[in-house]
């Protein structure tokens, strides 16, 4: 799904990397960073579409990233019961929006609310074509989680390869 969004000159081109810090407005608008609008725009992407589907992290999919998953929906057979009801709550908490010349997405009004992210700080990582969007309570515990341990983890990761 990644390899969907590709620039204009042919050649896909690289998302932001690392965590980086927003803010989603008073009015609902979350600013996106420099580098992820830019990513966007390089990608031909002006429209996206904001869901959940934890109900704790928001998912931002540009619009090419979000019609493979309307594709992966509609041919997905093993388990429908599962789909159906992945399928009803991207939806329910969803909707399309553009960004506009500031850079800015709107989130749909409940999903912010519910999310505790509206008039809040926010923190982005790119992941698997599209970006995640964690308020501080989520950022604060994954954070923690990934800390905890952490010198196991990196010799575990060395050893498997990591550089």
């Amino acid at each position: 799904m990644a390899d969907a969004i590709q620039s204009d000159a042919g050649m896909p081109p690289d998302p932001p990397r690392g965590i980086l810090q927003a803010r989603c407005d008073e009015k609902g608008r979350l600013k996106l960073p420099a580098s992820v609008a830019k990513y966007l725009k390089d990608s031909g992407e002006q429209k996206v579409f904001i869901t959940t589907l934890d109900e704790r992290i928001t998912r931002i999919y540009p619009i090419s990233v979000w019609k493979e998953n309307e594709k992966f929906f509609r041919s997905y057979q093993a388990n429908p019961a599962a789909k159906n009801d992945v399928w009803f709550i991207l939806n329910d908490w969803g909707a399309d929006s553009e960004i506009d010349s500031q850079g800015r997405v709107l989130v749909p009004s409940e999903l912010r609310r519910h999310l505790n992210i509206q008039d809040q700080p926010v923190w982005l990582f790119f992941a698997a074509g599209r970006f995640d969007v964690m308020s501080k309570q989520v950022y604060d515990e994954r954070k923690q989680r990934a800390q905890q341990d952490l010198q196991n983890k990196v010799e575990i990761l060395e050893q498997g390869g990591l550089r």
